[in-house]
């Protein structure tokens, strides 16, 4: 396990030591004839937007449920509606999960009734941001790294380092990148901040870009400020950045996977990289709620998302890794090099997304709770 896991697990055992496990679900029956998902973009496509990428259609034939999709743009977004009630799954991130659980808006998942649980990343199945106290609240999706995404006519080299994105400066086409750059639209960027300033200013003595003190902190902030000048738009919605960088002269940007491979399909001159800093990441896990209409609609989905053609497709089209190894060989979509080139090998340099909590592992005076990096953030997006 990873120093990064540790002080995760660290972390989950402290939140919820007081967080009663739910009684898991003890059999799967007939299904209820829906399932209704929250999920990132691009994470169940049914063939709609390309024809080669449908896991729906083939799920609801076989189970008689159907699937209804409502998209979210950010963590936040997720657990606001999964507080609304009345969905089934959630395909939250580690800053969204651990929220969850708390707010006992998901229940323990019994993966005895996952046929396919063993066929998961070993690295995945116990891991903090879905397993609390030995109970598991999810089941591994996908996971990756939170990109550089730029463009190719300006930068003909691979950027190395973040600082396009945070510091002013002249880019390889002899402009300036102050309105050519954007930033993510949410609170846990303030992490992307962080991870830039522990290799930039290590007297800062940042050891975990969401255990951070006051002073570290601060620093966050400033650089962010810094920014709010340089960036054109925050973006979450990831078609409008995809728009702004096909027609708004937007050149470098945090990005998913996603809006690298969709540019690069319409034949844009992009390309994407992890600086040298390392980067921030996502390893999501599908959720079930607290009080689910459709319950075995939603272990039938569950067990469905671990198929290795799921996996597979789903990592050719969004640029993620699969929590299903197997899904990495033999998959016509992603191709045998396709695990390899979606950074599989990153697992140990990616800071995972995790909810930023008072009581931390490393700071012995505590940590800015994530209360605050929403307020700060909102400032931040006003010009505060």
């Amino acid at each position: 396990m990873t120093k990064a896991l540790i002080a995760s697990t660290a972390v989950a055992a402290l939140l919820f030591a007081q967080v009663p496990a739910r009684a898991e679900i003890t059999a799967v029956g007939p299904g209820e004839g829906a399932v209704d998902i929250v999920a990132w973009p691009g994470y169940i496509e049914r063939g709609e937007t390309d024809k080669g990428y449908d896991w729906v259609t083939e799920f609801e034939g076989k189970t008689g449920c159907k699937v209804r999709v409502k998209t979210a743009g950010t963590s936040d977004e997720m657990v606001a509606l999964m507080n609304e009630g009345g969905f089934d799954l959630v395909t939250a991130s580690g800053d969204a999960s651990l929220r969850l659980i708390a707010g006992k808006r998901v229940q323990p998942v019994n993966v005895s009734l996952i046929p396919s649980w063993g066929m998961v990343d070993e690295r995945l199945q116990s891991a903090p941001w879905h397993t609390v106290g030995g109970v598991h609240y999810g089941i591994p999706y996908q996971w990756g790294a939170n990109v550089l995404m730029y463009n190719t006519d300006v930068f003909k080299t691979a950027p190395d380092s973040w600082s396009v994105v945070f510091e002013e400066q002249t880019l390889p086409d002899g402009k300036s990148n102050k309105g050519r750059i954007q930033a993510f639209d949410g609170p846990i960027y303030i992490a992307d901040a962080a991870l830039y300033l522990m290799a930039t200013k290590p007297e800062l003595g940042i050891k975990d870009p969401y255990e951070l003190n006051e002073d570290q902190y601060k620093a966050a902030l400033e650089l962010l400020r810094t920014q709010r000048g340089l960036v054109s738009r925050y973006w979450h919605d990831v078609m409008i950045q995809i728009d702004d960088f096909t027609n708004e002269g937007v050149v470098a940007s945090s990005a998913w996977p996603f809006q690298v491979n969709l540019l690069k399909g319409q034949g844009k001159p992009i390309a994407s990289t992890v600086p040298k800093q390392g980067a921030t990441g996502w390893a999501d896990t599908t959720m079930m709620a607290a009080d689910a209409p459709h319950p075995n609609c939603a272990y039938l989905w569950m067990e469905h998302s671990l198929s290795p053609k799921l996996q597979g497709d789903l990592a050719a089209w969004f640029g993620s890794v699969p929590a299903v190894p197997a899904a990495c060989k033999g998959n016509a979509l992603l191709t045998d090099a396709g695990c390899e080139t979606n950074g599989i090998g990153n697992f140990d340099k990616i800071h995972f997304w995790r909810t930023p909590v008072a009581k931390c592992e490393s700071q012995s005076a505590g940590c800015v709770p994530y209360y605050r990096w929403v307020t700060d953030y909102i400032a931040i997006l006003g010009g505060r």
